[in-house]
């Protein structure tokens, strides 16, 4: 089909409303996704197409998030709607993962956290160190960003980590950061960091439960975290 095509053209089965009408959303790749996005206005283009050039110069979809409405409206046939649409739609995302954060979701393993965390991170271009409070359940209290950092750097002391877990009366806490990298592999600030503040937390009686370090998935790295817990550093405290 020749791309230059308007979606009103192509056959029905072939358009992305009707598609995710017909398949649901999971069916439709990121492209068809920010097509319906755009689609009203585009005159003699192809939404499709237009999706695809900014996948492609922003390269991910992370980075598209954290695009800016003078960077979107650089792509030909982003105006300043179509790039406010898009900023909306990601911000719309982060909000809706925010909110899942009072729903005392179930933390007890490091998928759960990542899956809890991976949204509100797709956007940082800085290390930021949260620390999860749990309660005596594993059930979350509420999420406390302690500190930026460099973009491969934390600094960061136990007290400004342990204080919140004292006033909320948490129980445990699990430790979590990202690496904006994309690489969720710990380093050696990442391990030290970790041990320093399983210690201390031994000496307050609140346990730190895990370390996930959030990243991005590749074809050779399907997970987009790593949990300290399970490589092993825990064991060695």
């Amino acid at each position: 089909m020749n791309e230059s095509l308007r979606l009103k053209d192509q056959p029905p089965s072939e358009r992305p409303r009707e598609r995710l009408a017909a398949l649901g959303a999971d069916a439709l790749s990121h492209a068809e996704l920010i097509a319906i996005l755009l689609r009203t206005g585009l005159k003699g283009v192809n939404a499709v197409e237009v999706g695809r050039q900014l996948l492609q110069k922003f390269g991910t979809l992370q980075a598209l998030a954290r695009a800016s409405v003078p960077d979107l409206q650089s792509v030909k046939g982003i105006g300043r709607d179509k790039a406010v649409t898009l900023v909306a739609a990601f911000a719309l995302a982060r909000k809706m993962a925010a909110e899942l954060q009072y729903e005392s979701p179930l933390l007890d393993n490091p998928e759960n956290v990542a899956r809890l965390l991976r949204e509100t991170n797709l956007a940082k271009t800085v290390e930021t160190l949260q620390v999860l409070l749990l309660n005596t359940r594993r059930r979350l209290i509420r999420v406390e960003e302690i500190t930026d950092g460099t973009l491969d750097t934390l600094l960061v002391h136990p007290r400004e980590v342990f204080k919140p877990a004292i006033t909320a009366n948490a129980a445990a806490i699990v430790l979590a950061h990202n690496h904006p990298s994309g690489d969720p592999s710990p380093s050696a600030a990442d391990v030290k960091v970790t041990r320093d503040l399983i210690r201390a937390g031994q000496l307050l009686k609140i346990e730190v439960v895990d370390h996930i370090i959030l990243g991005r998935a590749t074809v050779e790295r399907p997970k987009d975290y790593a949990s300290l817990r399970e490589l092993g550093y825990f064991t060695q405290c």
